[in-house]
């Protein structure tokens, strides 16, 4: 039997699509509870399907998705999530993601996604791809958009006011990793290299 891990930092979300899919008679070999988990467990084990949250601690399901290509570890992947954003979409596609669903849908579509992706066919939820094909015509700042995965993932954190050390304990990086990424971004935004301006600039326009 071809066997799932499924990868969620929220025990009832997790719990409840275990028991759905065991009920419908497929082997959820490992459920775990962050991505960095998850990514080595998939590295040794090789499930036939990971299904992951988007973003978890540790790792996102983009960043696993990047490390087990580099890896050339052919396990399907099938994201779950609450962002409706173009440029993740892209990128997982991109990344060969073989499922991509709203959480809002996911209990409703899983089983049926499920099968597409047994079938070596790939399966985006519908309501998702509409929202996100709305969400490429929306006008998006053109220094926004060379930021990275990470580097956004960043700026969300500190729009938050969090602390280099805060981000870097949340993320599982080094604080000098995150003063690099900070430097990157305050680049890249074409920003005043005073300590503040990206606090500043994030509380204002990350909302």
């Amino acid at each position: 039997m071809q066997n799932i891990l499924i990868a969620d930092d929220h025990p009832i979300v997790a719990e409840g699509l275990q028991h759905l899919l065991e009920k419908k008679g497929h082997n959820i070999s490992k459920v775990c509870n962050n991505g960095l988990e998850a990514y080595n467990w998939i590295l040794v084990n090789k499930p036939y399907i990971a299904l992951l949250d988007l973003n978890m601690p540790g790792l996102n399901a983009i960043e696993i998705m990047e490390k087990l290509q580099c890896n050339k570890i052919k396990t399907y992947i099938i994201i779950y999530t609450m962002v409706n954003d173009a440029g993740i979409f892209t990128r997982a596609k991109e990344l060969g993601v073989k499922g991509y669903l709203l959480k809002e849908f996911a209990m409703s579509e899983i089983e049926e996604c499920i099968k597409v992706v047994k079938s070596g066919k790939a399966y985006f939820s519908p309501s998702l791809y509409n929202k996100v094909t709305v969400n490429k015509n929306d006008t998006i700042d053109n220094n926004i958009k060379t930021l990275t995965f990470a580097e956004n993932k960043i700026l969300k954190l500190v729009a938050e006011q969090k602390s280099n050390k805060q981000i870097a304990e949340q993320l599982f990086i080094t604080e000098r990793t995150v003063e690099t990424h900070r430097r990157n971004i305050i680049r890249k935004l074409k920003l005043p290299s005073r300590n503040n301006s990206l606090v500043m600039w994030a509380a204002k326009n990350c909302k």
